[in-house]
């Protein structure tokens, strides 16, 4: 917030993945959960899947990313958010182009960030750390299932592998295995093509809905589909809001691609306030309006020496 009480955000796109973001490298304006859902609102409030804070970071980070899902709810990484977080600490001066530590809840992150040919266009390739495989799943639906797989990306993952997924197979699939695990799961639906070693992907992402695009979702489904043998070591993955490329590396997972600054926006701190508990009263949490005194946001997570995050995000 600056002295003339407004909130001054910006909006970015990743493969159509989009995020609101806040620079706020003193930490001095969390935001709650009841205030992120009212950003993101897409028609009473601005539209996005997701909030994004950037904060200094500590130790070898230059910037900490706190991230909210479009309920409000903490998400630990997205490889989309990440890559519009640093291109708008780049727009703003606050780091320069290149490689950019950035410390999240799934722990440290190293983002190449380069500018792009057009105003407003960038280009990042994200170190994702490792995928790692859990149990496999068998579900009864969608039809064509081939294998189901839970993947582990610093953010807890649903592949099920197989043929193309209907609408509303996606809407009913997509929420019940959402819950199908303690705070929630992304769950992808994959298949092979458009060409040969490609994959084609939609995703239900927790607390938010189907999304055009999501980093995770494209390293977990890459990492699964290879273990599998359906995928070589290097795949682009096609998402309905752009294409993603993933790199499997013995020293973790590379994730490319563009972001796209859409815009700067500025938001009254009143009318924040306002929509904020409109926003909570819809949910029924009507047990303490929204203030902006922000005294009940609490701390960030704490942060060990090496620049790791001590914490698991705790969803809302």
């Amino acid at each position: 917030m600056d002295a003339g009480g407004v909130l001054r955000l910006t909006k970015h796109h990743g493969a159509g993945n989009d995020f609101l973001v806040v620079l706020d490298p003193d930490d001095l304006r969390p935001l709650s959960a009841p205030e992120v859902r009212a950003l993101c609102d897409r028609h009473r409030g601005i539209g996005a899947d997701g909030v994004v804070r950037a904060i200094t970071g500590s130790g070898t980070a230059a910037l900490a990313m706190d991230l909210r899902n479009a309920d409000g709810g903490v998400a630990e990484m997205s490889g989309n958010g990440i890559r519009c977080l640093v291109q708008a600490a780049v727009d703003a001066g606050l780091v320069a182009p290149g490689t950019v530590a950035v410390q999240t809840l799934a722990g440290l992150r190293s983002v190449e960030y380069r500018l792009g040919p057009a105003v407003g266009l960038g280009y990042a390739r994200v170190w994702m750390g490792h995928a790692s495989l859990g149990a496999a799943i068998t579900v009864d639906e969608p039809e064509g299932v081939r294998w189901g797989q839970r993947v582990d990306m610093g953010n807890p993952h649903v592949v099920l592998f197989g043929r193309p997924v209907e609408d509303e197979a996606l809407r009913r699939v997509g929420p019940r295995l959402e819950g199908s695990v303690p705070g929630g799961a992304n769950v992808e639906f994959v298949w092979p093509g458009p060409a040969p070693g490609q994959l084609t992907l939609r995703v239900w992402e927790r607390g938010v809905g189907e999304t055009l695009a999501c980093g995770t979702g494209a390293c977990a489904v890459a990492a699964a589909a290879h273990a599998h043998g359906e995928a070589g070591s290097r795949v682009r993955v096609h998402s309905p809001g752009g294409p993603l490329d993933v790199e499997l590396e013995a020293g973790g997972i590379l994730l490319a691609g563009p972001t796209q600054k859409v815009g700067d926006v500025t938001v009254d701190e009143t009318v924040l306030c306002l929509l904020a508990n409109a926003a909570q009263t819809r949910v029924g949490d009507v047990t303490a309006p929204v203030d902006r005194s922000h005294a009940d946001r609490g701390p960030l997570p704490a942060v060990g020496p090496d620049g790791l995050s001590t914490e698991v995000a705790n969803r809302q």
